[in-house]
């Protein structure tokens, strides 16, 4: 699979599943018909068809999208409500968060909030929230989420992925700096 294509069709996907579905039918739980979202993509890009859809998301780095049966969704970075059904890791102990500079500051403030998206994401290890961070900066800091002391106060991490977990909020004082 070609790696341009297959990041441009990742990235048309995503759109769709989590922002935009511009007019593919959605239920509750973010899901659509596998085949319904296949043309849509054909409309962009002629030479997707169902089984490279279905290879971007077994091969893919982040797991992003899950099949279940002739359905799809997005997994995570929605930014309209669906309901996930995930289930709360209470083993976590650490989840980490990459982000800039300024950022960074106003999260040490106000904590970790969704912003535009419906869940805050989180990262099981540092250099995963390094690659996150880097998306925005080529010097991201890492944040480092107390999960343990948070879930004593009743806050709840959800395992998304492997690469991701979420959670509704993280007040600023279960996050600290990562010092290096």
């Amino acid at each position: 699979m070609e790696r341009s294509l297959r990041v441009k069709v990742s990235k048309f996907v995503s759109f769709l599943l989590r922002h935009d579905p511009q007019g593919l039918v959605m239920d509750e739980e973010g899901f659509v018909d596998l085949g319904e979202l296949v043309s849509k993509v054909k409309l962009s890009f002629p030479s997707v068809d169902e089984g490279f859809v279905k290879r971007l998301v077994e091969e893919g780095e982040c797991k992003r999208f899950e099949i279940v049966g002739d359905r799809i969704r997005a997994l995570y970075g929605h930014s309209f409500p669906v309901y996930l059904r995930l289930e709360e890791d209470r083993r976590v102990e650490w989840l980490y968060h990459g982000t800039t500079a300024e950022a960074a500051d106003a999260i040490l403030k106000e904590g970790l909030q969704p912003m535009k998206r419906m869940w805050v994401h989180l990262s099981p290890t540092i250099d995963m929230a390094a690659q996150v961070g880097k998306r925005r900066t080529s010097n991201p800091i890492i944040l480092v989420v107390s999960c343990v002391e948070a879930r004593k106060a009743g806050l709840k991490f959800c395992k998304a992925s492997e690469q991701v977990h979420l959670s509704k909020f993280v007040p600023a004082k279960y996050i600290r700096r990562l010092h290096a």
